[in-house]
């Protein structure tokens, strides 16, 4: 093979390496987690089930109507019978009857009506579940994202502190088999070397298991996370937060305080339907009743006689309870009572909310700060480093002065990593309380 094949067959390993490397935002891990989550699933079905059920045919509101056929066989032995106008000897009757009934409740207090509205009620709340449980999964699988980007800058920091360390090392060799002396800068390089090494061992470990985690939320096993290359940074834009806005949208769109309000809206319900058993109420009820029968003597084939009738009925029943030891009248006062307590559960989530709301905005535009001034220090430190590197070279410093340098920098990077990620989590507690995460996705 010559030169200009292997040059060939180099391009092509570097381009199909770059193929097998998947990119994957944190958008793409939020969608690919909400197709695969099992929770999202349930509760999709959930509201199937409350969207079935919403109907004025589940209500009430129309009648009923029942078909029911009774065949019947009868053996009577009239053999020892001498009663007058008796038949004599074994006479079977054979009947077949079919009944058509049909039951309506006109008037019961306006239950129907209720129960309509309950059911309304009730597919809000499972649409409302549906989003909390999509929220929360955004959320999460955001988390763990940006964890594990957290987790890979910090690798390829550790990478680059022992490729370094590496270079001093094998300077430092070539130096003494050259000079033919014993050098303690070899030896200072060498320990750091190892240390380094160590701390990256350890923290691809925590970089592969931060993965993990993230391919477990979004519940997808053709991944494969040593391919995986995410692309969103941790210094992201993000909006600045605004107490009033926020506070705003959050009375607005908090599913945890929708779901409490549709929960004070099913109290209600229930005290509309416990008034509705002081009302009379008003059923009708009618049907067709034919009949077909046969009787006749088995040991005399001459005797045979048939019979056909149809009855028709037609009932209104008005029933009203007068006096049942005033227990339809507690349970509406009781009904009341739990829609007051309903009420006063709304009033505190919202001051709780609210007061959380405040502080984690003051906690975020602290961490926005943070991440400004540890980056300004990031930029001092590495320049700090080359010139020690600088200095070190022509050895106006030892090798302790510029582990120094060096440790200080490392530290300074790793602070910045945290105080991005820190800035980040806060801005996603804000961005669920708000509503806004699960409107964003979900649109």
């Amino acid at each position: 093979m010559n030169l200009k094949q292997s040059k060939l067959v180099f391009y092509l390993l570097i381009a199909l390496s770059g193929q097998a490397q998947s990119d994957l935002s944190a958008s793409d891990a939020v969608f690919t987690a909400l197709e695969n989550n099992y929770e999202i699933v349930i509760s999709q079905k959930q509201l199937e089930i409350t969207q079935t059920n919403n109907s004025w045919s589940e209500a009430g509101a129309f009648p009923t109507v029942d078909l029911s056929v009774m065949n019947g066989y009868s053996l009577q032995d009239n053999s020892n019978n001498e009663a007058p106008f008796t038949i004599q000897g074994l006479i079977l009757n054979q009947s077949i009857t079919p009944s058509l009934n049909t039951n309506w409740n006109i008037f019961n207090g306006f239950a129907v009506r209720i129960s309509k509205l309950r059911l309304e009620q009730l597919e809000q709340q499972s649409a409302n579940n549906a989003m909390a449980i999509i929220e929360n999964t955004v959320q999460d699988v955001l988390k763990a994202y940006y964890t594990a980007q957290l987790q890979n800058e910090r690798k390829g920091l550790f990478e680059n502190i022992m490729a370094l360390s590496r270079n001093k090392v094998n300077y430092y060799e070539l130096k003494e088999k050259y000079s033919g002396s014993n050098s303690l800068e070899l030896l200072q390089f060498k320990n750091q070397y190892l240390t380094d090494s160590t701390n990256y061992l350890l923290q691809k470990i925590s970089c592969e298991n931060a993965l993990r985690n993230l391919v477990l939320l979004m519940n997808d096993t053709t991944i494969a996370i040593d391919k995986m290359k995410l692309t969103d940074e941790l210094d992201q834009r993000l909006i600045d937060a605004d107490f009033s806005n926020a506070q705003e949208e959050m009375l607005a769109n908090n599913q945890n305080l929708k779901n409490q309000y549709i929960s004070l809206e099913l109290q209600k319900t229930n005290t509309s339907f416990q008034r509705s058993f002081l009302y009379p109420t008003l059923n009708f009820q009618a049907g067709v009743n034919p009949n077909w029968a046969t009787l006749r003597e088995i040991k005399d084939s001459n005797f045979e006689a048939t019979s056909n009738n149809i009855s028709y009925y037609g009932n209104l029943n008005l029933r009203f309870s007068l006096f049942n030891n005033w227990k339809n009248k507690r349970a509406v006062e009781v009904s009341k009572i739990q829609e007051e307590i309903g009420s006063m559960n709304i009033e505190s989530m919202k001051q709780t909310l609210s007061s959380t709301l405040k502080n984690l905005i003051s906690l975020y535009k602290t961490r926005a700060q943070l991440a400004d001034i540890s980056k300004e220090n990031l930029i001092y430190s590495a320049k700090a480093l080359k010139l020690a590197e600088d200095r070190f070279n022509v050895g106006s410093i030892n090798s302790i002065e510029f582990s120094g340098f060096q440790n200080n920098y490392q530290n300074t990077l790793i602070q910045h990593y945290e105080n991005l990620f820190n800035k980040l989590d806060t801005y996603l507690e804000i961005y669920k309380m708000t509503g806004r995460i699960g409107l964003k996705y979900t649109n």
